[in-house]
């Protein structure tokens, strides 16, 4: 036999039951919708009249749900919650929080870019603008928030946090080193040619120095003004390159290229996060703070005890 389907209920009535459902009450349900208890008890009336069925039973004191009541209620209250999440999640004017870092084009594309998906899983809510820049030892645009900066630490500002330490290894591609035999000697391989990286030609009399290796200054087979441009020149075949390890280490685990020498030089400049003076304690650049030097730790401990030791 056909039967004719039950038409909706008033929301009016709906909501009232899903309140007092919910409190188990006529007088709370009341007080939540601004109501007077009568008004509650007269709507739920006339959705019991509509649905031809008792949803509660009156008590001397306070109602209770029948059995069909409390299955009705279910679907009911899941019903008005995915309607208020619809409607914050779609209607609701959220104020976007941003912070906008400036860093150098090899710390930004082969540190920090990488891991800021771990950042965006931690605080979605927060909007990272990231800006290259080769080199930078000021924040004179106030479109920066936090500038990732390479140096002394020695700058104006007054927010200064250091990012870890630094130690800078030999790398070059694997056919380059095996030109020179199975255990090649460092002063033919830098014999061959070097890519230096500007500002940073005198850590190679460093590293002689350091380890006692008397080398002559390497022949230059070409200049490059950032780590990124010396590790892509070397890893095309040629030269080798002195590179932070943290920065050469995509390379090395993907077998780009190979460190094949021992030799680690502590740097004696390091990576710093410097806040513009004005920046304020924000709490999006307070949490971008927090993360990055949380990943600066974790990058020294993965270093180890004998290269902690080495600094």
């Amino acid at each position: 036999m056909y039967r004719c389907p039950i038409r909706l209920p008033h929301v009016t009535w709906l909501r009232a039951f899903e309140a007092a459902a919910r409190h188990r009450s006529f007088s709370d349900a009341a007080a939540e919708l601004n109501l007077t208890p009568a008004a509650v008890s007269q709507q739920i009336r006339l959705l019991e009249h509509h649905l031809g069925i008792q949803l509660f039973q009156r008590l001397p004191r306070g109602v209770a749900l029948t059995d069909i009541g409390q299955a009705y209620a279910v679907p009911i209250r899941k019903s008005f919650t995915e309607m208020q999440d619809a409607t914050e999640g779609l209607f609701t004017v959220r104020r976007t929080r941003r912070v906008r870092v400036r860093a150098s084009i090899s710390y930004a594309t082969l540190i920090l870019a990488p891991r800021l998906k771990e950042f965006r899983d931690r605080h979605p809510d927060i909007e990272i603008c990231l800006s290259t820049a080769v080199w930078s030892d000021r924040m004179d645009d106030e479109a920066i928030d936090l500038d990732i900066r390479h140096g002394s630490g020695r700058w104006q500002e007054q927010g200064i946090w250091q990012l870890g330490h630094e130690i800078a290894t030999v790398v070059c591609h694997p056919d380059h080193a095996r030109c020179f035999g199975p255990a090649p000697r460092i002063q033919e391989v830098l014999a061959a040619g070097i890519v230096p990286v500007l500002g940073s030609e005198v850590e190679w009399s460093r590293l002689s120095h350091s380890f006692g290796l008397d080398f002559p200054a390497p022949p230059v087979w070409m200049k490059a003004d950032s780590s990124l441009i010396a590790l892509q020149t070397v890893a095309a075949g040629f030269g080798a390159a002195l590179i932070h390890e943290s920065f050469a280490r995509p390379f090395i685990d993907r077998r780009v290229l190979v460190s094949p020498f021992e030799y680690r030089l502590p740097m004696r400049e390091a990576y710093y996060l410097v806040a513009r003076d004005d920046v304020g304690a924000r709490s999006e650049v307070e949490a971008f703070r927090n993360w990055i030097l949380g990943l600066a730790r974790t990058g020294a401990d993965r270093r180890g005890p004998a290269e902690g030791a080495a600094r």
